[in-house]
């Protein structure tokens, strides 16, 4: 990190978890379709690291979001959302000759073929990131750093920015990172690999789905991706319908440091869930594990916690819902195995006066 930040807040009101990146405007489309012939478009927000930041203060988090947004109208747009979740957004600047970013989407998966997304990100403001201009005063107080492999890929600038970030160093806050490969987005995408793996290695709890590690490093199975990442303390390998499984060492907390060879594996079967809009569930899997995580439940509740937070956006048709009650999701993580595979969620199952489903 570039210099010595001042501490500036105390443990009372610092952010529990800082998350850096960029966040974009969003256009969803009225109706399913190709990009072409969708008529109309509403307006949301959508950047991983936000969407992970506005999750955490809905379940009862302080929370940072740190970026850079252009002097327009979309600028003040995601500013004004954000912190209407109850982020702190004080760590935002504004560059009067960048614009904020925006993206259309259709309304399919994004794993599949039929999925079109039109960025109009490039030179934006977040692009301009860079060790010399990121409020660092912002995070020597929080526990959690959240950073993603996203930010990476937006400019030369931006790696700089992460590879300061991650360095080791006493004192540092707990890393966690999201490997979010994104192809389409790397200028360079054969160096995209090789970035993104040695990102990872230099953080303390990383976040990657089997497909995404198949795609960018070859690699196959939990236990091969775990064989590809050593270092971090933990590794939550996502496995889609299959759910998750972590790899904890030296007892599965994270930035206590790693024992090769001395892991403890938990799996998680994934919920069943009624799909409205199959978008935003990665980052809410990952609030909902670092907010378990926070609390210092136990690995299994951390990952059940994050099948829920994420169940709680698949049934919403945007990225980001209130998540449920804690009480609630900490009744639902505590059920034994055969109950826990009973449960089916569908929509308007985080109220405090639905009935979950099973069968």
């Amino acid at each position: 990190m570039s210099g010595t930040p001042a501490r500036t807040a105390d443990a009372a009101t610092a952010a529990e978890v800082v998350c850096l990146g960029e966040s974009m405007v969003t256009f969803l489309p009225s109706q399913p379709g190709r990009l072409a012939d969708v008529p109309s478009f509403g307006r949301g927000i959508g950047g991983a690291e936000s969407n992970v930041a506005c999750a955490l203060a809905a379940a009862g988090h302080r929370t940072a979001w740190v970026s850079r947004v252009g002097a327009d109208g979309f600028g003040d747009h995601l500013v004004g959302a954000i912190a209407g979740y109850g982020v702190d957004t004080s760590g935002v600047r504004r560059d009067s000759s960048r614009p904020t970013g925006i993206y259309f989407r259709t309304a399919t998966d994004r794993a599949t073929d039929v999925h079109e997304v039109a960025y109009y990100r490039a030179g934006s403001a977040a692009s301009a990131m860079s060790p010399r201009n990121i409020p660092y005063e912002t995070l020597p107080a929080a526990r959690v750093l959240h950073l993603s492999g996203i930010t990476a890929a937006l400019s030369a600038d931006c790696l700089d920015l992460l590879h300061d970030l991650t360095a080791p160093r006493p004192g540092r806050p707990l890393i966690s990172f999201d490997v979010n490969h994104r192809p389409g987005l790397w200028r360079d995408a054969d160096a995209s690999p090789e970035v993104l793996l040695g990102l990872a290695r230099r953080s303390d709890l990383v976040f990657v789905g089997e497909d995404e590690a198949q795609e960018a490093w070859g690699v196959t199975g939990a236990e091969a991706i775990r064989a590809a990442l050593p270092e971090p303390s933990v590794l939550v390998v996502k496995r889609g319908a299959e759910g998750a499984t972590v790899f904890s060492g030296a007892g599965g907390l994270p930035g206590s440091g790693n024992v090769p060879g001395a892991d403890d594996v938990t799996t998680v079967p994934a919920l069943r869930v009624d799909v409205v809009a199959p978008v935003g569930a990665g980052d809410a899997f990952a609030a909902g594990f670092l907010s378990a995580t926070l609390r210092d439940l136990p690995v299994r509740d951390r990952v059940r916690h994050g099948h829920l937070m994420a169940a709680a956006v698949l049934t919403v048709p945007g990225d980001l819902t209130a998540p449920p009650a804690r009480a609630h999701a900490d009744a639902l993580a505590a059920l034994d195995d055969e109950a826990w595979g009973r449960l089916r969620l569908g929509p308007g199952w985080t109220g405090d006066d639905q009935e979950v489903r099973t069968t």
